[in-house]
């Protein structure tokens, strides 16, 4: 018990000495735009006092690792009610890791839903498909999360993109987020041709995505990709464009 209370004492000292340091940092970031991770209570009925003491004294990091750990071990039990939970708590704790947003994002909706919507303990096939489309919901709120804390990555805004486009056919709104992806640093150049090809499927942009995957085209060579040049090809058709002006010639 004395070791305990030592131990307790120790890390309390420790973090009290970090809260300026921590609050400093805090400061820096959300000048720049950004956001830390918020030490709350409900962190700290989430992860314990020990762990809640451990992330006030500047351990965030390997907390977050061990979580994460014991998170991928409720994905293997498809445990996924406390897989949900555990990712919730290590993106609290390392809001600026872009993989477990990413990676948490991926098991709610992409393995979990997959689960539900196989889980013939449910009888109801409209409450399997109402279950999976819940998983989608936290895959999204997962990566919007993300976003918020990292408005600079494109990266997190071309899952988001994937997601809207296979998850829930919105095409308009992936056509957004890949096209926010494409104005960001360091994404791949692949991610422009995704918010054209989405676009087209948007009613109503249709012109516009055509500006778009034509301007594309006119870029050279390494962009005349097939299924750039057969969307090009049914939308010169679909908007009467005339022969002389199309990029695609008419067969």
């Amino acid at each position: 018990m004395r070791r305990k209370l030592a131990t307790v004492a120790l890390l309390a000292a420790f973090g009290l000495g970090m809260i300026p340091l921590e609050s400093a940092l805090d400061a820096r970031q959300r000048a720049a735009g950004l956001r830390s991770a918020a030490l709350d209570l409900s962190l700290r009925e989430r992860v314990g006092q020990m762990g809640f003491l451990a992330a006030l004294s500047g351990f965030r990091s390997p907390l977050a690792a061990i979580l994460w750990i014991q998170a991928h071990t409720a994905w293997e039990r498809t445990e996924w009610g406390r897989m949900a939970a555990l990712f919730d708590t290590v993106t609290t704790l390392q809001p600026r890791s872009l993989t477990y947003w990413d990676m948490a994002a991926w098991h709610m909706a992409w393995n979990a839903s997959v689960a539900a919507l196989d889980d013939k303990t449910v009888q109801s096939e409209a409450l399997r498909q109402r279950n999976q489309h819940q998983y989608f919901e936290l895959g999204r709120d997962i990566l919007e999360r993300g976003i918020r804390n990292n408005p600079e990555s494109g990266f997190l805004y071309e899952r988001l993109g994937i997601l809207l486009r296979d998850k829930f056919e919105d095409h308009c709104g992936a056509a957004r987020a890949f096209a926010r992806a494409a104005e960001l640093p360091g994404v791949m150049p692949y991610v422009a041709r995704f918010a054209g090809y989405e676009l087209a499927k948007c009613p109503g942009h249709e012109r516009e995505a055509y500006e778009k995957l034509r301007a594309l085209y006119l870029k050279g060579e390494n962009e005349r990709l097939p299924t750039l040049l057969s969307i090009l090809e049914e939308m010169e058709n679909k908007l009467a464009i005339p022969d002389s002006e199309r990029v695609v010639s008419p067969h």
